[in-house]
C-alpha cells in the first residue's frame, strides 16, 4: 500500500488537535513502526480462574500478536510507519482505504491497555481520587460494576467496554470491533475485551460472567488510577 504525500497530508490534517492528551501509558518497545508487541507482564496461568491459561495463550499469542504483525506489513514503506500507534489510529479511522490499518492498529492499542490493566491478586478496590470519582459518577463501586457489566452486554457482536474520564467525570462507553476512545477527547482509564475470543473458552456465551469476574478479581486499580488526567 502506497500513500501519496497529498493524500497522507489530508489524512493527518488536524492530527495534533484531534488526539486526546494525555494518552494512556502503554509499555511499548518503539514509539513508531515497525511496532513490537509488549511482553505479557505475567505468566499465561496467572489470571486463572477468571481467565484461563489457554485463553491467554490464544488471545495474546495469536490474536494480539497477529494485529501487530498485520499492522507492520500494512504500513511498511508508507508514511504511516513514522507515526505513533495512537496517531495511526486517528489518521486511519473512518477512511475506507485504510480500514485494515485502522482495525489492526486499533486492536493492537486496545490489547496493550487490556493486558497492562490486569494483575493477579491486585488491589481489591480503587482508593483515593479514583474511588471518589467512581462514587461521584456511579454511586459506589458495586453500582459501577453493575453499570459496566450491563454496558458490556449491550455491545452488539464483537467490541470493547471502556471506562473513560471526561471534563464532566467518569463515563462508560461501549465500542464495536476495533474502535476505542483514542482521539475522542476523553482519557482512557481501562477497557475490557468482549470479543468472543476473550471469554468463550472459559464462559461460552456468558459474557456478563466474564466481565464481572475480571472486574471483581483482576483489575489493577492502581494502574487505572495512574491514567487519570
Amino acid at each position: 500500500m502506497t500513500l501519496s504525500r497529498r493524500r497522507f497530508a489530508g489524512l493527518c490534517m488536524g492530527l495534533a488537535a484531534t488526539i486526546a492528551a494525555p494518552t494512556v501509558w502503554i509499555p511499548s518497545a518503539r514509539a513508531h513502526g515497525p511496532f513490537v508487541q509488549p511482553p505479557l507482564p505475567y505468566d499465561t496461568t496467572a489470571l486463572a480462574p477468571a481467565i484461563g491459561s489457554r485463553t491467554v495463550e490464544l488471545h495474546y499469542g495469536i490474536h494480539h500478536a497477529g494485529y501487530y504483525r498485520n499492522l507492520n506489513a500494512l504500513i511498511d514503506g508508507t508514511e504511516l510507519a513514522g507515526l505513533s500507534l495512537e496517531e495511526i489510529v486517528v489518521a486511519s479511522r473512518g477512511n475506507p482505504d485504510l480500514r485494515g490499518v485502522f482495525n489492526n492498529a486499533g486492536q493492537a492499542w486496545n490489547h496493550d491497555i487490556y493486558w497492562a490493566e490486569l494483575t493477579p491478586g491486585g488491589p481489591p478496590a480503587p482508593t483515593d481520587r479514583l474511588a471518589a470519582l467512581i462514587d461521584e459518577s456511579f454511586g459506589d463501586l458495586d453500582a459501577f460494576k453493575e453499570a459496566f457489566t450491563a454496558a458490556a452486554g449491550r455491545v452488539f457482536g464483537s467490541g470493547w467496554c471502556w471506562l473513560v474520564q471526561t471534563e464532566a467525570g467518569l463515563e462508560i462507553r461501549g465500542t464495536s470491533n476495533a474502535e476505542n476512545p483514542v482521539g475522542s477527547g476523553a482519557t482512557t482509564l481501562m477497557g475490557i475485551d468482549v470479543w468472543e475470543h476473550a471469554y468463550y473458552l472459559d464462559y461460552e456465551n456468558r459474557r456478563g460472567d466474564h466481565v464481572r469476574a475480571v472486574l471483581d478479581t483482576l483489575i489493577n486499580w492502581d494502574f487505572v488510577a495512574d491514567q487519570l488526567s
